[in-house]
């Protein structure tokens, strides 16, 4: 398919991704308690007691942050921290405020212009879940025995290996058989009741799961039936073309970028045993600027624009250690790569509590309680991370413009963003009182050259041009006070501290 399209709203969206027992807790929901302190530890099976009014609460950090759309892992009724155990598709955990705080959040996001996508686990469900314990306490006289592939009576789910097909041999998550048409129509009747009350698409949790294209191609058909502009993004870590021709996911979470960028801001100085096989991917190997260059490009021409542009590009998630862990700490990895992933096609995804400096290693302790008391806050880190979701937001170029390679050498790496049919900057510069519009002197529609130099020394290069930039058109840094000229077909001079960047504009 050629003629598809990934919905508008994501190509200049930048996500936040909620955890949601884990994010902010209000007062307005009573809790059963015995739960675990919130800033300690987290353990494996332990709940801390977020919801969903609490992200209602600080919506207004999350707009200063600059964020347009939340991610949030599962919602609905379970019973596990983390509710990738289903036990009511239709129902959002009473944990969590239930409903009616899921009603109130999604009119609030709204009106503030914030989409929200909702996880669907659809490969496998819970013991817990009205079908599975049917056939639990009934039997092989259950009617409900075709929406799994039971082997045997009793169901050993509690005890010794389970006799049912499970993920992962895990007895807790039976696996539908998406092959029976009720099970189908179940599912994408959950997931078309949640477009239809207003949520703005589905991550899918292990899709590859369900090896059968004709599925999620009829999911999406009734998810774009029910909102064209529906998101559809799948938990793929690997290369996903096989998804994306038009006719299933619109994108993937992106962890080949997310390897990508481990390998080359983290590098040598790396934690990257700690990285070694998250989310199955295998060795992560450090990436000098060739390396690196090449390989965010290959990522750019694996699929069609379309999908491109929708990637949900993450530098990491509740299933992988946190950035900053895997650098050691060093901020400066850290804003190196969310100046890349702000500056890089596709839709960027901050990780919860990664803006304010929080580590973390291996499940569960990538899933901490986010501390609301800013004394624990690395301050000038979210101020960085704030002033690069801005420049996305304010420069289109950045949103869905061309990515073009200018340089890539000795740990500094160079490209131009330019939207496609795009002259200005390119043209012989005109007198500064018409090229200056109300901006402070900035052309929001003009291209513009990032600079990333992972390097531990200063790096002074030239950035070679070609015929992309007009001779003598002059540039300035928005995250400084550096100016630029091009010169013989280069932006001459450029003077690099170690681990730092510059995003140069026309003025």
């Amino acid at each position: 398919m050629n003629d598809f399209t990934t919905p508008s709203w994501v190509k200049n969206a930048v996500f936040y991704q909620i955890f949601p027992d884990r994010f902010a807790s209000s007062t307005l929901v009573v809790k059963p308690g015995n739960l675990e302190p919130w800033g300690v530890p987290p353990t494996q099976h332990g709940f801390k007691g977020g919801d969903l009014q609490g992200v209602l609460e600080h919506l207004d950090y999350l707009e200063d942050l600059g964020i347009t759309a939340i991610y949030f892992n599962p919602i609905f009724q379970s019973a596990c921290n983390h509710r990738y155990h289903t036990h009511d598709y239709y129902r959002v955990d009473p944990l969590l405020g239930g409903d009616a705080a899921f009603r109130q959040l999604l009119e609030a996001a709204h009106a503030r212009g914030i989409r929200i996508v909702l996880d669907g686990v659809f490969n496998h469900a819970s013991r817990g879940f009205f079908q599975f314990n049917h056939i639990l306490e009934v039997g092989d006289k259950s009617p409900y025995i075709d929406w799994f592939d039971v082997k045997g009576f009793p169901l050993n789910a509690y005890w010794g290996k389970p006799n049912y097909r499970c993920w992962v041999n895990l007895a807790e998550l039976p696996e539908f058989n998406i092959k029976n048409s009720q099970v189908r129509e179940y599912i994408f009747g959950v997931a078309r009741y949640w477009i239809e009350q207003g949520i703005d698409g589905w991550r899918l949790d292990v899709p590859f799961c369900v090896d059968d294209d004709s599925f999620w191609q009829e999911f999406r058909q009734v998810v774009k039936t029910a909102n064209p502009e529906a998101y559809i993004v799948g938990e793929v870590p690997w290369e996903a073309k096989r998804w994306l021709q038009g006719d299933q996911f619109d994108a993937v979470m992106n962890y080949q970028f997310t390897l990508a960028c481990v390998g080359f801001f983290a590098g040598e100085k790396g934690d990257l045993e700690l990285a070694k096989n998250m989310m199955g991917l295998g060795e992560v190997s450090p990436l000098d600027a060739p390396a690196f260059a090449r390989r965010v490009e290959e990522l750019l021409n694996l699929y069609p624009s379309e999908n491109v542009l929708a990637q949900l590009n993450l530098l990491d998630s509740h299933d992988m250690p946190r950035f900053l862990s895997l650098a050691r700490g060093e901020n400066s990895a850290f804003k190196l790569a969310t100046l890349f992933q702000m500056t890089y096609p596709g839709a960027p995804c901050v990780y919860y509590g990664d803006e304010i400096g929080m580590e973390g290693g291996r499940d569960p302790d990538s899933r901490r309680a986010f501390p609301w008391d800013i004394s624990q806050w690395d301050t000038d880190l979210w101020d960085y991370v704030q002033t690069c979701i801005a420049l996305r937001k304010t420069l289109p170029a950045l949103q869905q413009g061309e990515f073009t390679l200018l340089l890539a050498e000795n740990g500094v790496i160079a490209y131009l963003r330019k939207l496609v049919g795009d002259t200005a900057g390119t043209e012989q510069p005109v007198d500064q009182e018409h090229q200056a519009d109300k901006a402070g002197g900035l052309h929001p529609h003009h291209p513009v050259v990032v600079i990333l130099n992972a390097g531990y020394s200063a790096a002074t290069v030239d950035i070679p041009t070609g015929d992309h930039l007009a001779e003598n058109s002059l540039w300035r840094n928005l995250i400084g006070s550096e100016e630029a000229q091009v010169i013989g077909n280069a932006i001459r001079g450029i003077i690099l501290p170690p681990r730092a960047g510059m995003v140069l504009a026309t003025h």
